[in-house]
Formats: C-alpha cells, structure tokens, sequence
C-alpha cells in the first residue's frame, strides 16, 4: 500500500493566495485528546518549483498555544524544517538526506508528550525532543498548508504532497487519513468517520490515472514537435518559429526564426540530440537534416526545397549515440507502406540506406518505436507484406527489435489478435530494468478518435490499459501523435497534432504522471454473486431514497419540473418507433414529470436555456458573439479551469489584430458580466490569469455538471443513473441549437460517451431479467445515434422475449431502411441473423 501512488498535493506559490492548498483534519470543530498524543504524516516534495517555504503543519491547542512545522529555505545552510512554539524558534531542526525530500515518501512525527512536558520530532531513524509548556486542556485544530483559521492563517507553504496522516492517543491509532481520493473536497477518515476538509486539492490518485491538457497551440502549416528530456522541454517546430513548452514551469515561449522561414513537410521528423543539445528538423524524402540553434534562434539551413515526393509519412526514428546517427524506419506513401531502415550520419552530413539481414520487418507504419543502447524495439503498426496498399493491408502487432550493431530485426512475439483492430503512437517508452513499454494505442478508422495509453511486456505477449484516453482528430496526412516520458517529474507527455480545413495544426500537450494506474474494465451483472447483486440493490434504492429527497429539498428547480419551453406531456408512442423525433415524444414512467418554470438553472442540452431566481429566461439578452463568448468560457471553465486570453482571440478573433482583439474582448466581457449579473452566484473571472465563469453549484444547476457527476468516474452506471441519465438528455442533444467549430469535440465526445454507458449497461444485463427497460435503453441510444445496430438488436430481442415479435420485426425493417438512407447500401443481416446474434 505505501508504494501506490496517492496522497494530497499542495498549490503553493505558482498559485494565487485564494488558489492556494490546505487540510483541516476538523473542519467542525477540534480534536479533543486527553494525554499524550502522536501525529505522523509521509510527507514529499513536488520538484522544478521557484519557491519552498512556508508552514506544513499547524497543530493549535484551544486557540491558545500553536506548535509549527514549517520548511525554510531563506538559509543557505542545512537544517531547512524548523519547530516554532508560539513566536519562537526552537532549537530543532533537521533536513533529509540527498534527494529523498523529493524521490520518496518520508515519514514525520509529531510527539506531543504532555506528562513530560515535551515534544519530539522523530524523521527516519533520527529524533529531537524540546521542553515546552503546555497551556492547553486538550482540543486541536490542526491545519496543513494554507488555512484561514482566525488569527493564525497563512497562505505561505512549501509545494509539497502528504499522506498517511495519523493521530495516535495513548498509544492506540484513533484517526488515520489515507488522503486516497480522486475528486471532491472530503477526505475520508477510516476509523472514526471524521472527514477532512481539503481546500483546492490536487489529489494525486487522479494525476495517476486522468490525463491532464497542459497547454494547447496553433501554427500555420505543418508542425512537428521534439522533446528535450533533460530540460523537460517539448519542442513544437513550424514555418515560422519554433515554440518551447517548459513542462516543469508550465510556460511557453514563442521564437520567431532569425534565419527565415523553416520548411516543414509532410513527412518531416523532429528529434532532440541531448548530447549535442541541439534539435534537427529532418527532411527524410529530401535526405538532408537542418539543426537549430536556441541561442541565435536560428536554423543552419533555410531553403530545402520539396523533392518529387516518395513520402515517408508517420515513420519512426531514433538517435543513436552509440555511432552519431539518426535512424529512420517504415513510413508510408503514394500507396505503398516502406520497410527501408535510413540512416543519418552527424558528423559526415551523409545519409545511407541500411541493407538489412532478413526480413522480419515488413512495410508498415503507424507503429511505435522505443530507443535502447545497442538498437530500438518496434511495435505493431498497419502495412502488407508485400507494401502495395491495394494488396491485402492489415494491422500488426508484433513486437521487434533491431539491433543496431548487426543490422538486423529479430522478432520477440506476436500480440493476439484484438477484438477491435488497433495501431500506435509514433514512440513508445522502454523500461528495461523491468522489461517494460508503454506506447499509446488508437483505431486508424475513426476520425473523432482516442489514444489509450498501454503497458506491455517485453518478453512474454501481453499488455493492460493504464490511464484514461486522449481525444484525437486522426487523419493520416493530417494528423500525429507522440509520447515522451519527463522523467525530472516522473510524468508521461502525449502531443497530438491535427492539421485542419484552414491549413493551421492545432497542438495538444497532455500529462500523466507515473505509474499510471490501470483501467479497470467494469464488471458484467453475470459475474457477480447473488449477494452482490442484492447489496447494489440496497444500495441503489438507499441511493434513490437520498436523491429524492436531495432533489425537492435543495434542488427545486430539478425534481417534478419540465422544461420551460411548454412542450406538451405526451404519453408513449409505439415500441416500434425509434427515431430521434419519436424519442422527443418519449416520456417513461421514470421521467414524467409536472410541467413547471425552471429556476436558477443553465441548461445546455438541447436549447441553450438560462434561468434566474424568478424563472425568468434571460437567454434572449445574449448577442450571437456574446453566446459563443459565453459558452467557450463556462465549457473551458468547467473542463480545464478556465481558458486564456490568447486562446480565445484564436477561438472568436482569430482574423483581427491584437489591439483590435483586445477592444473586441473588452466589450464583449462587459455585455457577459451584465447579463450574469441578473443571476446571483454566477460571474465571469480571471483571478488566476485565466477567464473563467465562476459558479456556485449549489445555488446554480447546471445539468452538464450533473451529467459529469454521472459519467465522470468511468464506471459501469445502475438503472437508476441511466434514467437519471435519460432526464437530462431528453431535452436534446447537447447544444443543439448553436454549431461552433471549436463546439463539434465537446458534442461528439458527449454524444459517444452517452451511448457507450448506455450499451455497457445493457450488456451487463441478460435481456430475460429486464426486457422492458432494455427496450427504453435502445430507444435512449436511437436518440443519439439512430443507426446504432447494437440497439437495433438489443431492442429486436428484448421485443421478441416480451412476446412482440411484429414490432420486433416494424423495428428491423425500420432501422434497415434508415440505415439506407443514410448509408446508401443495403443492411446485410436478415432477422433471423439478429435474433441470434
């Protein structure tokens, strides 16, 4: 358990004072401990900070006495965490060894020994004890970081991560606090029930396992990117200048090119040499390779002209210092997949094409290649054998490694094939110490597409998902993506880049730190107990209780209200009919509700709608552009904490000049601020340099929230959430009535996500144990995605097990002429083949 990646990190200085983290272990008032008493915690440094300094734990004796443990840095000697008793020093104070305070956990505690009338601090094997004189009868409130706890608040911490906070009274564990959490603001306490309070947390769990958007650019043209692992730098290279994203201060700095334009190509490749500290620009069709200097800003060569084009798109490479090279492997073009291996020799300036020793490497690219000493080991990737693309292409998966010094590939093992075909990143990680990779995985077929991030062995063929998936725009020639491991910060790096209708590439930098935990596959209703079962009954119908009463008592504007559009209650239209007008008139028994105003509400399925206190609607007030300006800043604020000015000029005001962009956002912002102003508890912001729109959601219900609430934690939803689910989707698609470029991500991402939970839950139920609500379930999908064939076969079954075969029947044959509609074929199954499918 104390080697998992959990614990509570700390905002510090890089945040502003009200951003800042603290944990109140008794946010309802202090601990009351008799005699002598312990606190432990492990504790650990967050590295590349600009600051460490400040308090980490504040132990305070009924408002009286406070005890301090605070880290100090202002001193050049050692000796950096220091005791403060009232308003002074003590004379303890010690540091950890080496680079422990930032590679591992490290135990502290606190001995508050009353009888003797003294307190040790105890760190690894090493212990100080200081006489003190205690004024307290026995009632602590005690505070980490930041806190605003009367007269002894403070916003000064060191950025830090904790975990593992125990309280011990006579000997005996009264309060344990694993600070395990994902998400929200309570940390469980696992003995006494008595949760903490944690104020802007960042919960390290959730750093382990979700993705997080780091930054986001745009250039013209084509872009690559590079990563320098030493300096934690990504490298993003376009026509123009070259962009340096810091990982570790998470800032970006444009340099535009003194050399002149840079050309990047279809198929170029960037790769940092660390020993050189020098990025190269390869042009692999051209055979030549530009190096930049950070320096003078400059390219060492500016006019590479396109040669007649072979192409070499989404080829692999690496750099071999062993012999001063970059290699290049596979790629694709004009049809046919490559299997040559194309080396660059740096000090000659002369490329070779190596002649292998076999054949083991077929044409291919899309694969993932991770760089060793002695070669490079090759993943998978979608090719022929014989290289033509019109002759038998197919994915591979297998696992080789070239071996430089031979000049040869020799295959390890073959994956079994995959139930929905996959290809690869361009890199992947090796960890050789444990015979290890991790690479990211995607299907070619899909344009509104995710990376998953895997882990698989090196030896034996087998891998498991780890992490939460990465949106990702694939087109071949358009798109890329990449992995890098930031190992200063023990973090993986994934930078998807999509090429759009405008000719501009949109760059996306994601983060995950490491180890990234695995992704749990939910579990079907066929393998639990019976006992289970009954205990998730239990629980949902406790859960249902609760919700009910949540809603009429501190929802009113949810429970028993219609949308305030007055859309007619209409009753059930045939089982037969499932299209998404049909699905609009589809009221269930579970969601008939009394029509009713809304009340202090934002809806953004179907119709943008927003409510006031009184019901009144003040959507008409919103110009076109203050909507679009409106809705980019509460989804940004809601998804990433919040959007930059630089982003939304690019969004909303790409085509006018910074002065004028400015203007623009100034007086849009204004018109924003005085329409929220006619809603209490909500407000346009930008405290942290970011904008965001500021919402207290529990005055506001926002139903894209809630629909978050509902899908945020991945897992397999009950019956009871998939009609919570169907509630906030009736009204209709998400925005339904307003179409942005910048919008189509946010409502295909929806869109997906709301029919994979319904059909993960109805493939967790047989069809005899609930075959009326899985006729609603498909009806639900048919609204989303009225082609969906595992619906149709879904709802065609559950009908014919209910005994109503005709409608099971009128459904296939309308789903198979919808399905030529739009398709323009003929559906190729008949209804025998779905009922027995």
């Amino acid at each position: 358990m104390r080697g998992q990646s959990y614990g509570l990190g700390f905002e510090s200085f890089e945040a502003v004072q009200d951003k800042r983290t603290g944990l109140d272990l008794s946010p309802d008032g202090p601990i009351c401990l008799d005699g002598d008493f312990e606190l432990s915690f492990e504790l650990s440094f967050l590295r590349n900070k600009k600051t460490y300094f400040g308090y980490i734990v504040r132990v305070i004796g009924d408002d009286q006495q406070n005890i301090d443990l605070i880290y100090d840095n202002s001193s050049v000697k050692h000796d950096h965490f220091k005791l403060i008793i009232g308003e002074q020093f003590s004379p303890i104070a010690f540091d950890f060894q080496g680079d422990d305070l930032f590679a591992k956990w490290n135990r502290i505690t606190l001995r508050f020994q009353k009888q003797k009338q003294q307190i040790t601090v105890v760190y690894g094997n090493r212990n100080f004890s200081q006489p003190v004189k205690y004024i307290t009868k026995g009632c602590y409130k005690i505070l980490f970081g930041a806190n605003q706890y009367k007269e002894f608040r403070t916003t000064d911490l060191p950025p830090m991560k904790i975990r593992h906070v125990e309280l011990r009274s006579e000997g005996r564990i009264a309060y344990n606090w694993p600070l395990n959490e994902t998400d929200g603001s309570k940390a469980t306490e696992e003995i006494g029930r008595k949760a903490a309070l944690a104020t802007n947390p960042i919960w390290i769990k959730k750093l382990h396992y979700e993705w997080k958007l780091l930054q986001t650019v745009t250039l013209k043209g084509y872009v690559r990117v590079g990563f320098d692992e030493k300096s934690s730098n990504v490298f993003v290279i376009g026509q123009d200048s070259l962009v340096r994203f810091s990982l570790a201060g998470n800032r970006l700095v444009t340099m535009p090119y003194q050399s002149g334009k840079q050309p990047v190509y279809v198929d170029n490749q960037v790769l940092f040499d660390p020993g050189r500290n020098r990025l190269y620009n390869i042009f692999l069709n051209e055979k030549q390779v530009t190096a930049f200097d950070t320096l003078t800003r400059s390219w060492d060569k500016s006019d590479i002209a396109a040669q007649a084009k072979t192409y070499y798109l989404q080829a692999n490479k690496f750099l071999s210092p062993a012999d001063s090279s970059i290699y290049m492997l596979g790629g694709y073009g004009h049809l046919a997949y490559k299997k040559e291996v194309q080396r660059y020799h740096l000090p000659s300036g002369t490329w070779q094409q190596i002649a292998l020793k076999d054949s083991v490497f077929t044409p291919r690219y899309l694969a993932a290649l991770g760089a060793t000493s002695g070669g490079a080991y090759v993943m998978g990737g979608y090719g022929s054998s014989t290289g033509q693309q019109m002759l038998s292409p197919r994915n591979w998966y297998d696992l080789l490694y070239f071996d430089r010094a031979q000049r040869k590939f020799r295959k390890i093992y073959e994956l079994k094939v995959p139930k929905e075909d996959f290809v690869f990143g361009n890199s992947m990680i090796i960890n050789e110490k444990d015979s290890s990779y991790y690479a990211l995985i995607f299907p070619k077929h899909q344009f509104s597409s995710e990376l998953q991030l895997i882990k698989g062995s090196l030896t034996r063929p087998e891998f498991k998902l780890v992490g939460s998936k990465v949106p990702y725009q694939f087109i071949d020639i358009e798109s890329f993506a990449d992995l890098f491991y930031d190992k200063a910060n023990g973090r993986f790096v994934a930078v998807t880049l999509y090429r759009d209708a405008n000719l501009q590439t949109k760059v996306a930098i994601y983060s995950l730190y490491a180890p990234p935990l695995e992704t749990v596959a939910p579990q079907t209703a066929s393998t639990e107990s019976s006992a289970g079962r009954s205990l998730w009954i239990i629980a949902g119908l406790f859960a249902a209780a609760l919700l009910v009463y949540w809603l009429y008592h501190y929802m009113p504007g949810q429970l028993g209200k219609q949308k305030a559009t007055k859309a007619p209650v209409v009753g059930p239209v045939p089982e037969s009919e499932y299209t998404p007008a049909a699905h609009q008139a589809l009221v269930d028994d579970e969601i008939v509700e009394k029509a009713a105003p809304y009340q202090s509400c934002i809806l953004l399925f179907g119709n943008l709608q927003l409510y006031d206190e009184d019901g009144n609607e003040i959507t008409k007030h919103f110009s076109p552009l203050v909507k679009e300006l409106f809705l980019v800043i509460l989804l940004y604020s809601i998804r990433w904490d919040g959007i930059s000015s630089e982003k939304l000029k690019e969004l909303l005001w790409f085509d006018k000049p910074s002065e004028s962009a400015r203007n623009n956002r100034s007086v849009n912002i204004a018109k924003l601020k005085a329409i929220l102003d006619k809603m209490k508890y909500c407000q346009v912001s930008k405290e942290t340099g970011y904008w965001k729109i500021k919402i207290d959601f529990g005055k506001i219900e926002v139903d894209y929230m809630h629909y978050l609430t509902l899908l945020g934690n991945r897992k397999l939803l009950t019956k009871h959430s998939i009609i919570e689910l169907a509630s906030i989707t009736k009204r209709g698609n998400f925005l339904s009535n307003v179409e942005y470029e910048w919008l189509d991500s946010f409502k295909s991402e929806i869109s997906n996500e709301i029919v994979d939970a319904y059909l993960r839950y109805a493939a967790s139920v047989k069809i005899a144990d609930d075959p009326e609500f899985l006729v609603k379930l498909a009806n639900y999908v048919f609204y989303f995605d009225p082609v969906n064939e595992e619906a149709m076969i879904l709802k065609c079954k559950a009908l014919a097990h209910l005994g109503k075969h005709s409608l099971a029947k009128t459904t296939f044959e309308n789903f198979a002429r919808e399905y030529n509609r739009i398709y323009g074929e003929d559906f190729r199954k008949d209804m025998p083949e779905v009922l027995h499918s």
